[in-house]
């Protein structure tokens, strides 16, 4: 499937960049004059370092939060990370995008909930962590970039961590909300409701929200077939008040996904589940001057079921089941000495990863065949964090280590022979150590603020990447096969970030780069027989020397009236190999302009947002070049006060003029959804 790009789409997304430039210029112009004026300076007692982080709230009818920043409160998990100036998502369909940070995908990051491990259950990477979670049961989304998300395991590209949404003691007795959303591209339907109590001592919150959505069009209407979903999702957190400085907490959800079509894709999901559970123990007095100690220990099940039977004409039908099992732990602690704030963590979990296919003939005098994708690997991995934040003169300093180590075992006889056809002296069980390293500096200085920093980190294969057996990438159209001899993968890594504030107007240029060594990707084996009807070849994953990858930012938000803001970014990557070889999935040059308006009880925003043609695209691994776009769309709101309790009713259009269009992080080509518009009512009971 390729993309359309007539010239009126052209002219208009021309027009849109010529227009949104106008105004930056025009917006910088008035502030120049006004900035003559003196600009007052901070007084700060201390400097707290300024982390590479971005918080996305999620606020969908939260006790506290303002409904004015989020222009679709109901909207999915995956366009709520996809808002945020650091976060892509690569899309195989309407549902389960696959978050991306620093343009690496989610071998090279550490995505969390609560702090919890959890490794999902797809080979196809259908599944991903962001998929059994809900806005309804979080409070935010913390984003971290490359080794400044260590703390939650080893990673290069950072670290995701979804915070599930506490009352934490506040005495509001029984609170309850209810919400519905529908949407007409795909006539998504969503309902949902919460009911919590909390008190001084007692709390316990409770949340289900359900989803189903048709096929969705794209831009000029076209229905883009197998992109229908339907989910469930439940919470239940609570927690008790053992002493004034002792907390016991518990966590459980239940998510559920059927019949999730993926059209860029050759085969679809009939489940999706998730079972997740947590108990912790919260203590502010520790030991001596020891402080703040958390313990938490968890659980998590996964089941991920892929077939293609609802697909026409397929050559052999499979069934692909998979399953992954986490069981884990971390504990933490801080102590201040003097100006220095060191905290420790220990941490560690075991994960099992199986998943297996059988091929079922059209012939039934034919035998069924079959085989072990992921060949029942379990991984015990432990380690240790370690930070220190100085606070110096109207400057600080962050350092931190982690070193875990990580043992695999290859517990299907079955598989493990199987690989050996490939590595007959592979071993049943490794073991590796990973290391990290960093350092980061923050500077004030009349109120600008400079960070920067330096560090160095590894991490090893994923289980696809390393146990792997013959797993198609229809991107590529090629059979990939794991590689155990891999080495660890390391990156050194540099960032900065300078913010200027100004009257009315903040300025801020962030950038990072990652000089990779032994990268881990796929390259061709001209050797190896392919096992998927159709495929081009065969790709083992292998070790590259190094990779280079870039990422440049700038953001500015300007405060034109009290009511009114104005905020605007645009942002610069690039990736290559030690040959000047494109890497694959490198966003081009994008940018977003965004006016929020609030006035009481109403409010409103209008978001412009595009990318310019993808030209640093790489052709070994399926990708063609992605033509530009922009994208218009306007939503308002409006609540209305009801004794104690409170309505709120949000509608707006997204794409208003129906842009068929793709970006480089859409699996195939598979094009966006066209002109939607949707309309959100939330009721909550105090």
């Amino acid at each position: 499937m390729k993309n359309k790009n007539s010239s009126g789409t052209g002219l208009r997304s021309s027009m849109y960049v010529v227009w949104t430039l106008v105004l930056c210029i025009v917006v910088l112009l008035h502030q120049k004059l006004q900035a003559q004026e003196p600009v007052p300076v901070p007084t700060m007692d201390s400097i707290i370092p300024i982390n590479l982080e971005e918080v996305i709230v999620i606020s969908v009818f939260k006790r506290g939060i303002s409904h004015k920043s989020q222009p679709k409160p109901l909207s999915t998990l995956d366009q709520y990370l996809e808002s945020s100036k650091k976060v892509s998502m690569i899309k195989r369909g309407a549902y389960a995008w696959d978050p991306m940070l620093n343009d690496m995908t989610s071998e090279r990051l550490s995505i969390t909930i609560d702090g919890m491990r959890i490794f999902g259950a797809c080979t196809d990477k259908m599944d991903p962590i962001t998929s059994y979670v809900d806005v309804s049961n979080l409070s935010e989304v913390q984003v971290k970039s490359g080794q400044q998300g260590a703390q939650h395991g080893n990673t290069i590209g950072g670290a995701l961590d979804m915070r599930l949404e506490k009352s934490n003691f506040k005495s509001l007795g029984w609170t309850g909300s209810v919400e519905t959303g529908y949407e007409t591209n795909n006539a998504s339907q969503i309902v949902g409701g919460e009911l919590n109590f909390s008190d001084a001592r007692f709390y316990v919150d409770t949340d289900i929200i359900y989803r189903k959505a048709d096929n969705y069009t794209a831009g000029s209407g076209e229905e883009i077939a197998f992109s229908q979903f339907e989910k469930y999702n439940l919470s239940a957190n609570a927690g008790y008040k053992v002493a004034e400085d002792q907390k016991l907490l518990a966590s459980f959800i239940f998510d559920e996904a059927r019949d999730v079509g993926y059209p860029a894709l050759p085969m679809d999901v009939s489940l999706a589940r998730a079972y997740i559970g947590s108990v912790s123990w919260i203590q502010s007095k520790f030991v001596g001057s020891f402080k703040n100690w958390e313990t938490k220990v968890y659980a998590n099940t996964i089941t991920h079921v892929m077939d293609d039977s609802q697909r026409p004409d397929v050559p052999i039908r499979m069934d692909m089941p998979g399953w992954s099992d986490t069981y884990g732990f971390y504990t933490q602690t801080e102590l201040s000495v003097d100006n220095h704030v060191l905290m420790g963590k220990l941490d560690g979990y075991y994960n099992r990863s199986l998943a297996e296919m059988t091929m079922h003939p059209n012939d039934p005098n034919e035998q069924e065949m079959f085989m072990l994708t992921w060949p029942d690997v379990r991984t015990l991995n432990s380690g240790i964090y370690l930070e220190d934040k100085i606070t110096l003169k109207e400057a600080s300093l962050k350092f931190s280590t982690r070193v875990a180590v990580q043992a695999y075992n290859v517990a299907d006889r079955f598989g493990l022979n199987s690989l050996r056809i490939f590595y007959p002296d592979m071993t049943q069980r490794q073991t590796r150590v990973m290391k990290s390293i960093s350092a980061h500096y923050h500077k004030a200085f009349k109120g600008v603020h400079f960070s920067g920093g330096l560090a160095y980190g590894d991490r090893s294969p994923s289980v696809s990447e390393g146990f792997g057996f013959y797993l198609f990438n229809s991107f590529d159209n090629h059979d990939y096969i794991g590689n155990p001899d891999l080495k660890n993968e390391k990156a050194l890594e540099s960032h900065f970030k300078l913010a200027l504030p100004l009257k009315n107007l903040e300025i801020g240029v962030e950038g990072n780069y990652f000089h990779t060594m032994d990268y881990i990707i796929g390259e061709i084996d001209p050797v190896l027989d392919v096992m998927t009807i159709g495929a081009d070849g065969v790709k083992v994953y292998t070790n590259l020397e190094y990779a280079n990858l870039y990422n440049v930012s700038l953001d500015m938000a300007y405060k034109i009236t009290s009511e009114l803001d104005w905020n605007g970014s645009i942002s610069y990557h690039r990736g290559t190999d030690q040959n000047g070889r494109n890497l694959p999935f490198i966003s081009p040059v994008d940018y977003r302009v965004r006016f929020t308006y609030g006035d009481g009880s109403f409010s409103g925003s209008l978001s412009l947002s595009g990318a310019l043609e993808q030209n640093n695209f790489s052709p070994d691994f399926g990708e063609d070049r992605t033509p530009a776009y922009t994208l218009l769309s306007l939503s308002m709101g409006k609540s209305f006060s009801m004794g104690q309790d409170r309505l709120y009713a949000k509608m707006g259009i997204e794409n208003i003029f129906d842009t068929y269009y793709s970006t480089y992080a859409d699996w195939n080509n598979i094009p966006r959804m066209g002109r939607n518009f949707f309309m959100t009512l939330s009721y909550a009971i105090n």
